[in-house]
């Protein structure tokens, strides 16, 4: 009996300390629960926080991996002390040797990404007029435009009263339309921007001379708009925007193809992806 317990001994010891650790592998390359304890704890630091942290970690690191194996084919991983540099502005505080390792390995493939993408996608991103104007109408819904707006706003209107005014040839001719219905209307001009964010979603992409729907018993009419000096500087940061998120929608096209070609073992039914 005492022969047999020294051989099994002798047979766990032969295997690493770790071994029972490894949760996962990508192309050989091992990930052990230290692995993924350090990356949720690195996103936390970060603010990204998940129902689900450890296997939206594991995802995280596989990605990774993908990643840098990719940007070795074109010269793209950045050397540390670019990394380095870059980790220091990210002020993430006190790190442990494990997760210092895990931050410093998650930026290398974030900027060999970035690199990636620079290099072989953005190039190839052409952009459409109507993707522009997708843009600009999500920017002015949701920030506000430098576009200074005339508007005519009518309050306490009931449904049946709103469903009789019709196209207005002229500003004048909605006040008018309004005060032969028995409202009382109000003309202002303001930027877009800073309109309130309510009044902003119902008038920024309302066309003009265009009477908007009911909402809280009142309706809007946009006069007439002018762009203003911003303007011009806009329209560049407003293509940039959408090309930029063209190549990213191209770029995640990219990663789950190379994620599929990836050799990816899960060892532990907690982390089944």
């Amino acid at each position: 009996m005492k022969k047999l317990i020294l051989a099994t001994l002798s047979i766990l010891m032969a295997f690493p300390a770790n071994a029972a650790s490894v949760v996962a592998s990508v192309n050989g390359t091992p990930i052990t629960d230290a692995d993924v304890t350090a990356r949720v704890a690195l996103m936390n630091k970060q603010g990204k926080t998940s129902t689900d942290n450890r296997r939206v970690a594991l995802q995280n690191i596989i990605d990774d991996s993908v990643k840098l194996a990719y940007a070795q084919n074109f010269n793209a991983v950045p050397d540390d002390e670019t990394v380095n540099t870059e980790l220091k502005k990210m002020n993430l505080g006190e790190l442990s040797a494990t997760e210092r390792a895990m931050a410093q390995s998650a930026l290398r493939a974030e900027i060999a990404w970035q690199i990636i993408v620079a290099r072989t996608i953005l190039p190839t991103v052409d952009i459409t007029d109507a993707e522009i104007a997708n843009e600009r109408a999500a920017i002015a819904r949701d920030q506000g435009l430098p576009i200074e707006m005339t508007l005519i706003r009518l309050v306490d209107i009931p449904a049946d009263v709103a469903a009789k005014l019709t196209k207005p040839t002229s500003c004048d001719d909605a006040m008018q339309m309004a005060r032969n219905l028995g409202g009382a209307p109000q003309k202002f001009t303001a930027l877009q921007y800073e309109l309130a964010a309510d009044i902003r979603e119902r008038v920024a992409t309302l066309p003009r001379l265009t009477w908007s729907p009911v909402v809280d018993r009142s309706v809007f009419l946009v006069c007439d708009t002018k762009k203003t000096e911003e303007y011009g500087k806009l329209d560049d940061v407003i293509e940039q925007n959408a090309t930029f998120k063209q190549a990213m929608f191209i770029a995640d096209q990219q990663l789950k193809q190379l994620r599929r070609k990836a050799v990816v073992v899960i060892n532990d039914d907690r982390y089944a992806l």
